[in-house]
């Protein structure tokens, strides 16, 4: 079977999120299943600039905004990938500084409607086999609104392959004007309430639900969340009506890169089996390279760290609220790692100030940071208001870094809570892993954490707790099994 996987990221080329992990994972978890595999992305600039070298497969010629775009195919490899990586050159779109979707300032590229409209019709043209490479897909799987058109430009073709579509977080849809659309000169028949049109604009993310024959999400409870108006960005009635195709398929993590037994970005190492003293060197560690004494009552203290993108979505208001009853009501502490809202920043860099000892804060973002905080925290805080999946939850569980979490999507189905078996006092159930809260406020956040900070002092029952935690398996292995499954036309099963 072969698999045109296109992403408008893929670690290590290029990665602003959870979207550039999976794009580098899942193809290769479904290259080990024995599928043949061409990953393709736009070649933006700092991806060609970590190349020695390319291969030009063949030009494009796309119509697109009343103009015609030359565009080259480059065919790549690089030592981190297993499979043939596919670039869609076109310079004057794609060759500019910044990330994929923002100039270094921060602001949005004007253009990202042509830009991923050209990406997505190059896919579609590769899809057919347009340069006769001899390599047709029998499937094409696209991720998130950058990509969503592809299954579009697919619709009237004959013989096209099978077209999955998977919605990493339904709250970016790449909505555009419908005066764009006319600009960009896309098809008249997609402009309907049936097509594109949204509210009056039109949306990227909605075609792809429409168009593709398969639509996933990252988790099967964020597959039930957004069919409900309180998740479904008003899109809650196309995906309902859609029910029959649409399927949450829990996503996987590298279980190579994060591996607390050989993590290279580690400076001690640790397993399930033997924890300390490798998890407790890491702690202090993470303290020293926080510029906090690694005393023998910090190293005692339960640290809490946070790596994550400082949004309301991820819930970083309510972690800022509950702060300063905790630091007056226990001996906690707390490092945090992540950019955002400037608001959130100030407010995390202020408590800093007040507190340099016990609230630790790094206004950036780095692996090599991530990592250490995973095996150095106690516990990881994930407050999300909603999370598809979420990614972070899964590398502490593997460190044996408890998770504190809303009971939403992904969270909700990979964290268990620390519940006392029913009529014990000082027992737990054995499949717990974490700390899980219902309300997503601030009061059941705090009496969350004042839940597991008792627990954090009964040393047996927290041993149990980690252990658990570092024996799930949440591997690519069974979640590219089941993709293969929708990737299978019933025929052949």
């Amino acid at each position: 079977m072969k698999v045109l996987f296109a992403s408008s990221e893929v670690w290590p080329l290029i990665k602003t999120g959870g979207l550039g992990d999976v794009a580098y994972s899942l193809p290769h978890a479904l290259l080990e299943q024995g599928i043949d595999v061409r990953l393709i992305l736009p070649a933006y600039r700092g991806v060609l600039q970590q190349l020695d070298s390319f291969k030009i497969l063949g030009w494009l010629s796309l119509n697109l905004a009343g103009k015609e775009h030359s565009v080259r195919i480059l065919e790549v490899k690089h030592e981190k990938f297993a499979m043939p990586i596919w670039l869609v050159d076109c310079q004057q779109l794609f060759d500019r500084a910044g990330n994929p979707y923002a100039h270094e300032d921060g602001y949005d590229w004007p253009d990202n409607a042509e830009r991923f409209s050209l990406f997505s019709q190059a896919v579609a043209k590769l899809g057919m086999d347009a340069l006769k490479l001899n390599w047709k897909p029998d499937v094409v799987h696209s991720s998130d609104w950058q990509t969503g058109l592809v299954s579009a430009f697919l619709d009237n073709e004959v013989d096209r392959p099978k077209r999955v579509f998977t919605i990493h977080n339904l709250a970016y849809g790449g909505y555009f004007s419908h005066e764009e659309y006319n600009r960009l000169q896309l098809p008249i028949q997609w402009w309907s309430a049936e097509g594109v049109e949204f509210y009056g604009n039109f949306s990227m993310l909605k075609a792809g639900i429409i168009y593709s024959d398969v639509i996933t999400t990252v988790s099967p409870s964020y597959a039930k969340e957004i069919c409900t108006p309180e998740f479904g960005y008003g899109l809650e009635g196309v995906l309902s009506h859609r029910a029959y195709k649409l399927k949450g398929i829990l996503n996987g993590i590298d279980t190579d890169a994060w591996n607390p037994q050989t993590d290279p970005l580690l400076p001690y190492h640790y397993s399930e089996k033997r924890r300390n003293p490798g998890k407790q060197k890491n702690k202090q560690a993470l303290l020293e390279a926080n510029g906090v004494a690694a005393t023998k009552e910090n190293l005692a203290a339960p640290l809490l760290g946070m790596v994550s993108r400082l949004v309301e979505q991820k819930g970083v208001d309510m972690i800022i609220e509950a702060i300063p009853q905790l630091l007056k009501s226990s001996n906690a502490n707390f490092v945090f790692i992540g950019k955002g809202h400037p608001h959130f920043e100030a407010q995390l860099l202020q408590l800093n100030e007040q507190y340099p000892e016990r609230v630790m804060v790094s206004i950036d973002y780095s692996e090599e940071k991530a990592h250490l905080l995973e095996a150095g925290s106690d516990m990881f805080l994930m407050p999300s208001r909603f999370e598809p999946c979420g990614l972070n939850q899964l590398y502490s569980l593997r460190y044996g870094t408890l998770p504190i979490v809303h009971r939403t999507g992904g969270l909700a189905d990979t964290v268990v809570d620390a519940q006392f078996k029913k009529g014990s006092k000082t027992a737990l159930i054995e499949t717990a892993t974490g700390f899980v809260f219902d309300e997503p406020t601030a009061n059941e956040l705090y009496k969350t954490i004042q839940r597991a900070l008792t627990l954090f002092q009964q040393k047996k029952l927290w041993n149990q707790l980690q252990r658990t935690a570092m024996q799930q398996d949440f591997s690519w292995d069974k979640s590219a099994r089941e993709y293969i499954k929708l990737y299978t036309p019933m025929e052949k099963l």
